[in-house]
This record gives structure tokens, sequence and C-alpha cells, in this order.
């Protein structure tokens, strides 16, 4: 399936992009004119760690899950992006290898930008420059919170911090509550550096003081202030 296929398509899709805000609308045209649609299916890979990083996309459609492999083979979500965010842009920006593998959690459209027409309209526009490294270091801070609370809390803080970032995504913003999430328990696990058994046995305890409730394969968030107190906890 074509992605975005037209140039006004493409603008609108950089828009989005909270990288691309700065830019005026000419800047955004120009960048997406050198811009190209690619599209995934659920469950492909789109890179892997040690690939050339000559690209940056943006999600246009979908979601993407960007993740590391640990020295003992287990999987560490890093972060999922949905529509209207970037990733790949590290490798973009010092031409070195990817640093994560990055896989499409549902069917997926990107537009796919090369680093030579990123980096040739930046150093025209440097408040587009200034936006890119604010992403940068927010994505910086939060990885460091991920390796504070990894090395430093205990399970079920991290899984209710996990939680609550999910809840909080913009993708779940406009959602319903209770909020739903379609989340495997390894998943989870995967998340938050545990093992699938540690989160089976912390949310059972939680579905007895109501905190969540696990059915047809959702997981229920229904009490969204006692899971904030146990993120609180550490």
């Amino acid at each position: 399936m074509a992605v975005a296929a037209g140039p006004t398509d493409r603008v609108a899709a950089l828009e989005r992009c909270i990288v691309f805000e700065a830019l005026d609308s000419a800047t955004r045209e120009e960048l997406a004119a050198h811009a190209y649609p690619k599209s995934f299916a659920a469950g492909d890979p789109i890179f892997v760690a040690g690939d050339p990083g000559q690209t940056m996309m943006a999600v246009v459609k979908g979601s993407v899950r960007i993740a590391i492999v640990t020295a003992n083979a287990r999987d560490l979500v890093l972060a999922d992006c949905h529509q209207g965010d970037v990733f790949g842009e590290v490798a973009l920006l010092d031409g070195g290898p990817r640093s994560a593998d990055a896989r499409a959690l549902t069917n997926v459209e990107l537009l796919v930008i090369e680093r030579r027409d990123v980096l040739a309209v930046l150093a025209r526009h440097p408040d587009g420059a200034l936006r890119l490294l604010e992403l940068l270091c927010r994505r910086l801070r939060r990885s460091d919170e991920r390796m504070q609370e990894l090395a430093f809390l205990d399970i079920s803080t991290r899984l209710a911090r996990a939680l609550l970032r999910l809840v909080e995504s913009p993708a779940l913003q406009a959602a319903r509550r209770p909020q739903r999430l379609s989340l495997s328990q390894t998943e989870l696990a995967n998340m938050i550096g545990s093992a699938r058994e540690n989160v089976n046995r912390c949310l059972k305890g939680w579905q007895r003081q109501e905190i969540v409730d696990l059915r047809d394969g959702w997981l229920v968030v229904t009490d969204e202030r006692s899971l904030r107190l146990l993120a609180d906890h550490g």
C-alpha cells in the first residue's frame, strides 16, 4: 500500500512531527519533496542494530517498537513510536550504524527521509536543528530515567511506571476511561527488564486489589490513582 503519496499528504505528515514544527511551510514542503513512502506489515523488521543509518523515518500511521537485545538475549523495549513520532534520527545525524532494532507493531506507513536531504535543509534552517536537538535530549533523559529504574526500583514500581507511560501516550490520550491496553505479559516484562512470571504475579495481585483487570486479552487500568501511588513508591 502506498503511503502519503501526494506532496500535500507528505507535508501534512511532517507537520505532525515535533521535529519539524519549527520549520516554516516552505521549508517543510522542501523537505517533504525529498521524502518517500514505505510500508511494513505488522511484525516486520524495519531495521536492526548495526545496519547503516542513512535515513530518518516519520510515522504516518501505525506503531513501531524500538528495542535492543541485552547480553542475556532478552529484548528490552526502549520506546513505542506512533503517528507523528520520528525515529532513526541518532544514526542519521552521526552517520553511524543503528543503535537499536525497529519493528512494526501494527501495519505501518512511514515517510523516509535521507540523511543528505535532512542535513542540507537543517543547515539552512537552524531552528529545525534546535528542535531535533531538543528531541534527542528528551530521549536521552528518558533513557537515563529507564536505566535508573532498572538499577534501583523494584518490579512493582517499574511496572506501574511503564503502564502509566502507556496510558499517558498521545495515542491513548483521547481514549475513553478506563484505559485498555493490548499487551502481552511478555511484552510488559521486556519493557521493565523482568521475567514474565514476575509481571504475572504483580498483575494478579493488582487485579485482586481492583487496580487493573485482565479480561479477553486486554489489560484494563481501573484505578489510575492507585497505580500512580505505586509508581511514586520508588
